[in-house]
């Protein structure tokens, strides 16, 4: 007589974004494994009503206060959960007693706080929103640590990493290999990057992304952002990592060995696939994706990163060596520099030289504490906003 397994209980942060999408459709997938305790969205009511209508989770939040009173205009009584709003309310979901796992499918420092109040709830998490460590990595994993909480990588690159790692001893280690596409500009000069409009950089070769990581990546900052999550979550210095350019995005990342050998880890440019490893560790799922078909590759080439064309990666580079505040100073006034770009108000090669000035004129503390951190991303926040409205006048 075999017992039934009981379904993992998964609570979403961002669940009508790219990632959180994707988690549901493995969900769908997989009935039997999983469960959804409880739904964190933006201000997409209407994604998240469907969303509620076909997996029937207790608790929901929402942005703000005005988006739960519309949710709770428009629910049907058969699919009615409980309904909270705003930070607190992604903290709520973040640290649900019933949940097994926390997925942070959140983009940008929102999710600093839910994923720190997950780390608290005893949660393991399932992390996608790589600006939490970039900001807060110190914090976040001393606090891992001290309550014995797994944090499972989901970004294509760290996941890769990860799967490369399992068996080897860390002191075999020799350095991180990150791959990165290169983005749609890769192979443009540095005046064509600097004309670039909204909706190409918006054309990723490869990878469908959200908005705000899909510039990320074109301009490179978000392999730069790579960088700093990789030090936190594997616990290696800044010497002992690499990032190359790889255009086909087969190679996720590799890993070298003091004997020189290298562990990659390849698949199709599909997140399901580092999503559902996440998902069900230390298990694999049987998905129904098509696998990589190798005979059908043209080759697979990897060349330097030119900081020069793409000066995000060597200002987040400098973010990290330096330390201290500098790494929240770079996330804060690339999200408002990257959401400006959106709006029209700023070109992309202004985005980059936004983020110079105010990495310049920022004199390095040491946050001691969340408040603090989140003191100075305010206050970065408030300062690059005033720097690109006098740039646009």
């Amino acid at each position: 007589m075999t017992t039934a397994i009981r379904p993992k209980r998964l609570a979403l942060l961002g669940s009508t974004g790219s990632i959180g999408t994707q988690v549901l459709d493995l969900v769908r997938l997989f009935p039997d494994r999983f469960q959804v305790c409880g739904l964190a969205a933006g201000r997409n009511t209407d994604l998240l009503q469907t969303q509620v209508e076909e997996f029937r989770p207790p608790w929901v939040s929402l942005a703000t206060r005005e988006d739960a009173t519309a949710f709770k205009a428009g629910k049907r009584q058969a699919t009615a959960p409980q309904v909270f709003w705003g930070p607190e309310g992604l903290e709520r979901i973040a640290g649900l007693p019933e949940a097994d796992l926390v997925v942070s499918a959140l983009v940008g420092a929102v999710g600093l706080r839910p994923t720190l109040t997950a780390i608290r709830s005893g949660k393991t998490i399932a992390l996608a929103n790589k600006e939490p460590l970039v900001m807060a990595g110190e914090l976040l994993l001393e606090e891992a640590r001290r309550r014995n909480v797994a944090i499972l990588p989901v970004d294509s690159e760290h996941s890769a990493v990860f799967q490369a790692l399992q068996g080897q001893q860390k002191k075999d280690l020799k350095r991180i290999i990150l791959t990165a596409s290169g983005g749609p500009f890769r192979t443009w000069s540095a005046d064509q990057i600097a004309a670039i409009t909204g909706p190409e950089a918006l054309n990723h070769p490869n990878w469908k992304m959200g908005p705000k990581i899909t510039i990320d990546s074109a301009t490179l900052m978000n392999k730069g952002l790579e960088v700093i999550e990789a030090r936190w979550l594997f616990g290696v210095s800044l010497e002992q990592i690499t990032v190359v350019v790889h255009p086909q995005s087969i190679v996720h990342s590799l890993v070298e060995f003091q004997d020189g050998s290298l562990l990659a880890q390849l698949g199709p440019p599909d997140m399901r696939l580092p999503i559902a490893y996440a998902l069900a560790y230390p298990d694999r799922l049987p998905l129904p994706h098509s696998a990589l078909d190798l005979t059908g590759l043209s080759g697979l080439t990897f060349f330097e990163p030119d900081l020069e064309k793409f000066p995000c990666l060597a200002l987040a580079w400098q973010a990290a060596r330096a330390g201290g505040s500098l790494p929240i100073v770079l996330n804060a006034a690339n999200e408002v520099a990257v959401a400006a770009f959106l709006r029209g108000e700023l070109p992309f090669g202004g985005i980059p030289r936004i983020i110079r000035r105010i990495m310049e004129k920022h004199a390095i503390i040491h946050p001691r504490g969340l408040e603090e951190i989140l003191a100075v991303d305010e206050k970065i926040r408030s300062l690059t906003e005033t720097l690109i409205r006098a740039e646009g006048r």
